[in-house]
């Protein structure tokens, strides 16, 4: 049962996908509108999905790579959700559904196995540290989808003082700004938990080295925002250039390292 929703899930985020490219060649609002309920039912199947299996697990489904990656939709999903209805952007519906899509499909390549949890993770911390990590990654994959529809509407010729793209370009700072925050809670609470697992704050460890890069990166963007008045262009381009080092913290450091957070 469990497999039916999660292939139902990506099924529909799949059809949500296509549908949404073919408003866009077709410029119809009806099939738009298909798309947007295509992808709601979607997002419930992802919530149903997590639900079920952390009532079997009698867990919270964030143990490894799959379960973390299912998340990680459900929080791309999510966050895309409620910023198209908080601002009407529908303008990001091209790019994020498409995201959501691609992050299910990388966890349906993973093992799927319930399992219990190693004994390091067994602590209070479990769902603070985690849950955070799942809303961080979601918040700069939102706000690099929220850069390439930027850029997009940028090479046709909109201003950039357009009403259109300031709101962008201050609807991606607010995102980043949301997911910086959120990984300081999770490098922080990490530390705490490390310290208590492994008798040390920092280890060097390859998933803590770069959750630090990453967070060095986007401090780096809110840095160069705040002080040197960065703003458009520039912004967008960080925002969808420092996906690169969410993506390999999330998925190149499991694939091409081992470590203490080895939990695939």
């Amino acid at each position: 049962m469990l497999n039916i929703i999660f292939f139902a899930a990506l099924t529909l985020y799949l059809l949500a996908t296509l549908t949404q490219f073919v408003c866009i060649a077709m410029k119809k609002d009806a099939v738009g509108k298909v798309s947007w309920y295509l992808f709601l039912g979607a997002f419930v199947l992802n919530s149903a999905y997590i639900i079920a299996r952390g009532i079997i697990a009698s867990r919270l489904p964030l143990s490894n790579q799959f379960e973390f990656s299912t998340a990680f939709t459900w929080g791309i999903a999510l966050i895309y959700i409620v910023v198209r209805l908080k601002f009407k952007a529908e303008w990001i519906s091209a790019i994020t559904m498409p995201a959501a899509f691609l992050m299910l499909s990388y966890a349906a390549l993973l093992p799927k196995e319930i399992t219990e949890l190693m004994p390091a993770l067994k602590s209070a911390w479990f769902g603070l540290h985690i849950g955070c990590a799942v809303f961080s990654y979601a918040a700069f994959v939102i706000s690099g989808c929220v850069g390439v529809v930027y850029l997009t509407k940028l090479k046709k010729g909109e201003s950039e003082k357009s009403s259109a793209l300031m709101q962008m370009d201050y609807m991606s700072y607010r995102i980043i700004c949301l997911g910086f925050l959120l990984l300081t809670v999770v490098i922080l609470s990490g530390c705490v938990w490390a310290e208590q697992a492994w008798s040390t704050f920092w280890s060097w460890d390859p998933k803590e080295t770069w959750a630090l890069i990453t967070w060095i990166v986007y401090a780096i963007y809110l840095h160069q925002r705040l002080r040197k008045g960065w703003q458009g262009k520039k912004t967008a381009i960080f925002a969808i250039v420092a996906i690169i080092f969410v993506l390999f913290t999330f998925i190149g450091v499991n694939t091409l390292m081992s470590g203490l957070h080895s939990y695939k």
